[in-house]
């Protein structure tokens, strides 16, 4: 609870009710404090408001192309490519993006994108939280051999060279429609979500240990200790709910750097196999052969929506992490 005092001098009451003095002083809940933060960065609110709309437009994108395109993300019009395989129509009112090299909607392609890009941005996020919470938090609080071997783990994974090695189970996995492992690694969005998760958790684990060798070691856990609580209770109870603000930061950070992840695989030809509407691939597709100097709106619209996508997210995590300092003087 924090006092705000609008007038007279500095008094302690914390109902609301005048003093003395006259003087009334008002509680505000950490929320509230968040949230004074937070609404005076227009510029965070502005990349907020974009991240809302991304989604949902692509949440949409169906009923976009029911009623108002008519064009599918697959769709192939041949006829709308000269002899040279150039496209020839460009932005306009029938195809609000152009048409790219097989004759298909760019615009609704960006669409269906976007959606392929936030899932598995944040399904990967979620399960890269999930595993570096868990070895952060079990590491930091029991210590020993637990600590340990969590931090020899996260250390293993992050000398890896993760980018070569993802490239190489993606181009092994994807080969045939069988995938690998008996069928049970398959090319898709559900491979390429699962590789970015198996090297994105390590970055959270460390915060999260570091954090917790700090927490355990407060007044209100030896409280706990002392009370009786068992090591599940104060891990659960009095340690996790004090990391929610850290973890809120990172993982608006770590959203970003999962979509350009998944972006450069499909650029490379590994990532989301070619039925799926990727910005990466799209982005390849524009870039072979030069095709962007003839038709520029194939690499422009997925670009641009890559761009604005990474950086909104970046400003809104920044803003998160000013906002839920309390010593930010912002």
């Amino acid at each position: 609870m924090t006092l705000v005092q609008q007038s007279g001098p500095e008094v302690e009451t914390l109902d609301g009710s005048p003093d003395a003095t006259g003087t009334r002083v008002e509680g505000r809940t950490p929320w509230q404090l968040f949230w004074g933060r937070f609404r005076h960065d227009w510029v965070a609110l502005s990349a907020l408001a974009w991240v809302i709309l991304l989604v949902v437009s692509s949440i949409l994108a169906p009923l976009f192309v029911r009623f108002v395109s008519h064009h599918g993300p697959n769709d192939i019009r041949p006829e709308l490519s000269n002899e040279f395989n150039i496209p020839i129509i460009g932005p306009s009112k029938v195809f609000w993006g152009g048409v790219d090299q097989p004759g298909r909607d760019v615009f609704v392609r960006t669409l269906y994108g976007a959606r392929t890009s936030l899932q598995v941005a944040l399904v990967a996020t979620a399960i890269s939280v999930v595993i570096g919470l868990a070895l952060g938090l079990f590491g930091g609080y029991f210590g020993g051999k637990t600590d340990t071997f969590t931090s020899r783990l996260t250390d293993i994974f992050l000398a890896l060279p993760v980018f070569l090695i993802a490239i190489g189970i993606s181009a092994s996995c994807g080969v045939s429609i069988d995938g690998c492992l008996g069928g049970v690694l398959k090319p898709g969005v559900g491979l390429v979500t699962l590789i970015i998760a198996l090297f994105g958790w390590t970055y959270i684990a460390r915060i999260v240990r570091g954090q917790t060798l700090s927490l355990r070691e407060r007044e209100f856990v030896e409280a706990a200790r002392a009370t009786g609580f068992g090591r599940m209770h104060i891990m659960f109870r009095e340690i996790l709910p004090n990391l929610v603000a850290p973890l809120i930061v990172y993982t608006t950070l770590l959203i970003p750097v999962n979509i350009i992840f998944e972006a450069s695989l499909s650029y490379l030809g590994v990532g989301i196999p070619p039925g799926t509407p990727s910005w990466g691939r799209m982005i390849s597709e524009a870039t072979d052969g030069q095709l962007y100097r003839f038709a520029w709106w194939m690499l422009l619209f997925p670009g641009m929506m890559l761009v604005l996508t990474t950086l909104a997210f970046n400003l809104v995590g920044d803003a998160l992490r000013d906002a839920l300092d309390p010593k930010s003087s912002r």
